[in-house]
């Protein structure tokens, strides 16, 4: 009998907003991959997808990544009642990762590497504001593919527990 996958590229979203960077982009990409989601970018972004940079973090991957570009925020916004539910992730957020359950759809969402998420849509979804913890109370954020990572694997850690049996 074959298990149920944890996540599919329809519950599952990554959604980076205005990413700057193109290897954390690549990286990112390859990640979603391994945890079956779909990766959304949000315009404007800081380099070319045809950049072989953003191909080389992805490595021979990228092809099947298929990103889904957004104009705008707002675009993508419009799409959220199809997608699911989002939660951003920021470092000022009031909950932390491990105090949200996350929904079969879900859809994270992530800033840019220098300035995050902007502060309007954090103040628009507040109650969907979601932070990774930290220990060392003077960084200002981990790298944007980490916290990426860190995020999927959470979800579908969860997703595992509810299917595991008791």
């Amino acid at each position: 009998m074959t298990e149920a996958p944890l996540a599919t590229r329809d519950d599952l979203h990554v959604v980076l907003v205005r990413p700057q960077i193109h290897w954390n982009t690549g990286n990112v990409g390859r990640s979603c991959l391994a945890a079956g989601a779909q990766l959304h970018l949000v315009r404007p972004l800081g380099f070319s997808l045809e950049d072989r940079r953003v191909r080389r973090a992805g490595l021979d991957y990228w092809p099947r990544v298929a990103p889904r570009v957004w104009p705008d925020w707002e675009s993508l916004e419009a799409e959220l009642p199809e997608l699911g539910p989002p939660f951003l992730f920021s470092a000022d957020a009031a909950r932390d990762l491990w105090s949200v359950r996350f929904p079969r759809p879900a859809v994270l969402v992530f800033g840019s590497e220098a300035e995050g998420l902007p502060r309007r849509l954090r103040e628009r979804h507040a109650e969907r504001g979601v932070r990774i913890p930290m220990e060392d109370p003077e960084l200002r954020s981990l790298n944007l593919s980490t916290t990426v990572g860190v995020a999927l694997y959470e979800v579908l850690r969860q997703r595992h527990a509810g299917a595991a049996s008791p």
